[in-house]
């Protein structure tokens, strides 16, 4: 593998105090836009290291993560043992490597642990696994995630706790036909602390969605099921933040944020092509796409 020198790669997690809360770091959108770059950066980084990756649903779903982690969600290190800290479960678990590098940003383990990722006897899997901090659940099998989140969310209604569930779910994976035992289930026991945001990036392994099985139209579907439905650019981090922020207040029903993305976004070989679902960059490649996301670095 060519050897090259990346800028400003990974914001490191030496010296993150372990009181630190998330919710207090107050990042402007440019700031998060930022960090965009940087988790992208280094998710290539870390896909080339490993040999593998599903790299454009990694890249699709970025500014989801980084708005949840950075503005959102009340989770830490400090507090991922407090039962009354919020839970994320990635149902779309194919996209684990862009999560790990989130997750090794927020401090939850070290940045070094990456270059573990796919390797024999390794925690840092292909998919979530709970042998990982931070990590809640094991998924990936497509179509369990919203069925756990309900659950969770439907434990914390019980016991009066004051935590959200959220839960990123893949537009192929509403072929599924578990999600919409899920939905059904959420809107009957009126799961309003309970948010699942849906990367729409319209393709999926075999092709576009919308071909390989149509789930339109997805926004009459959710309402159908009794579900409050938003919608936001998945990539805009101002939009994210408000309807996210929204989200939380909303009484009574549990509520989908549809986010319209671009699979591969930011690297222009691979956005909106699908022969990047699972593939992983040549080192021209790899390099190509480092100056095309240095080039966003202010």
């Amino acid at each position: 593998m060519t050897d090259i020198k990346l800028k400003n790669v990974f914001i490191t997690t030496d010296n993150i105090p372990e009181d630190k809360s998330l919710k207090m770091k107050n990042y402007s959108d440019s700031e998060l836009l930022q960090k965009s770059v940087l988790y992208r950066l280094s998710l290539l980084k870390y896909i080339k290291m490993a040999g593998a990756g599903h790299t454009g649903g990694d890249l699709s779903c970025v500014e989801i993560l980084n708005v949840l982690y950075n503005d959102i969600m009340n989770v830490s290190p400090a507090n991922i043992n407090d039962p009354d800290r919020d839970r994320y479960i990635q149902s779309k678990g194919h996209a684990v490597e862009i999560l790990y590098v989130i997750l090794a940003e927020c401090g939850f383990f070290p940045e070094s642990d990456l270059s573990t990722i796919g390797k024999y006897k390794s925690p840092y899997i292909g998919h979530p696994n709970r042998k990982v901090n931070g990590i809640e659940f094991n998924t990936g099998a497509l179509g369990h995630g919203l069925a756990i989140s309900s659950g969770i969310a439907l434990a914390g209604k019980k016991d009066g706790a004051p935590y959200h569930v959220f839960t990123l779910i893949g537009d192929g994976e509403l072929g599924e036909g578990s999600n919409w035992e899920a939905a059904m289930l959420a809107a009957h026991y009126k799961l309003d602390n309970l948010i699942a945001i849906l990367d729409h990036n319209t393709l999926q392994i075999t092709g576009k969605t919308a071909e390989v099985c149509s789930p339109y139209p997805i926004d009459e579907k959710w309402k159908a099921f009794g579900w409050n439905v938003m919608t936001s650019d998945g990539h805009n981090i101002t939009e994210l933040r408000k309807v996210m922020n929204e989200a939380l207040t909303v009484k009574g029903r549990p509520t989908i944020i549809i986010a319209n993305t671009v699979k591969g976004k930011d690297v222009s070989f691979i956005e909106n092509n699908r022969r990047w679902h699972h593939r992983v960059p040549s080192d021209e490649e790899y390099a190509i796409a480092v100056r095309e996301l240095e080039a966003r670095l202010n």
